[in-house]
């Protein structure tokens, strides 16, 4: 599983708009990793930010 899945299925599990932080805890990841996977995401348009630094699956 890629770093990318695993931000999205934590994101998915968790079922609220999540931070950075929150996310690199639920996974185990490098928060520097987890700000990668979430930029990629968010450029490929699967993830969206419903308010300023806080992050959730999109649609």
């Amino acid at each position: 599983m890629s770093v990318e899945q695993k931000v999205l299925e934590a994101m998915k599990k968790a079922g609220k708009p999540l931070k950075t932080g929150e996310i690199a805890e639920l996974t185990g990841l490098d928060k520097k990793e987890v700000e990668k996977a979430i930029k990629k995401l968010k450029k490929e348009g699967k993830i969206e930010s419903p308010k300023r630094c806080y992050y959730s699956p999109a649609g």
